[in-house]
């Protein structure tokens, strides 16, 4: 008998739901691809973020469509993309943080607190949100064979690995309760340096 080896993905995603409070975790190879899925579903059009933040989360707002606008705030672990009830939450994981009807996007990368060296994952309370993100992160795919499968939606290959699960799986079985941000120093350029949003307008 074959076992499916995607199991373990949705075991380490049923892990994570139960660490952060949240009631439904959809994995993704990682955080920029979390936020692209988020801002497709919402449909934004005008975000508000960080002047002061990675460059592929502007960039993931432009894929989806949206346009820019910067504020220049000092942020700590998380902060909205306004006026969306969507978080970047890529230096944060800690038990219990999840914020109900919002949608939160988490890192594994090297440098964050789960450290399985690439992968991402959505939070949120929205059952047909959830359902429509695994769909989304596997080009629109659902579980069935493919050759039965009935494609409805222009999906992305954003889907986690069953290693990076199997990783994420280990190290939550020793990982503490409640952790502190992960504080970024020196701090994020700020992203008008860059040529791409120079012109991006900045709110006072």
């Amino acid at each position: 008998m074959r076992h499916n080896p995607y199991k373990i993905v949705t075991m380490f995603e049923e892990t994570i739901a139960d660490y952060t409070g949240a009631p439904y975790a959809v994995s993704t190879d990682n955080c920029t691809d979390a936020l692209l899925l988020c801002c497709e579903y919402l449909k934004v059009t005008e975000v508000t973020i960080p002047c002061r933040t990675y460059l592929s989360v502007p960039q993931s707002i432009m894929h989806a469509g949206g346009t820019l606008k910067f504020e220049d705030i000092r942020w700590k672990g998380i902060y909205q993309l306004k006026p969306y009830p969507l978080y970047d939450a890529a230096k944060r994981l800690t038990s219990g943080m999840y914020l109900p009807r919002t949608f939160m996007c988490l890192s594994f990368h090297i440098k964050k607190h789960l450290k399985i060296g690439k992968g991402g994952m959505i939070l949120t309370d929205d059952r047909l949100a959830a359902q429509w993100f695994r769909k989304g992160r596997y080009e629109g795919r659902s579980t069935v064979p493919y050759h039965e499968d009935n494609i409805q939606i222009n999906g992305y290959n954003a889907y986690m690995c069953p290693e990076q699960a199997a990783r994420g799986l280990m190290l939550m079985q020793n990982y503490p309760d409640h952790n502190e941000d992960i504080p970024e120093e020196p701090f994020y350029r700020d992203l008008r340096e860059f040529d791409l949003f120079k012109n991006v307008e900045i709110i006072k």
